[in-house]
């Protein structure tokens, strides 16, 4: 499997570690793994893409940094 670096914000970090020391993952590899899947999942299924309009909107409309 692909080894992928990445920076997260510490409040995502916080909440990753979080849900491992609840039980919801074995580690921080599986929740991220799991998370990340989840999350491109929901954005596949989102609907048609209209590639004009993600130009014309930048992140996808949104204001926000992150959008799944």
């Amino acid at each position: 499997m692909p080894k992928v670096n990445i920076n997260v914000p510490e409040h995502l970090e916080m909440q990753i570690a979080q849900l491992v020391d609840q039980g919801e993952f074995v580690n921080r590899e599986e929740a991220i793994e799991e998370l990340l899947s989840t999350g491109l999942r929901a954005f596949k299924t989102s609907g048609p893409i209209d590639e004009d309009r993600l130009e014309d909107d930048g992140m996808m409309g949104h204001d926000d940094e992150y959008v799944f």
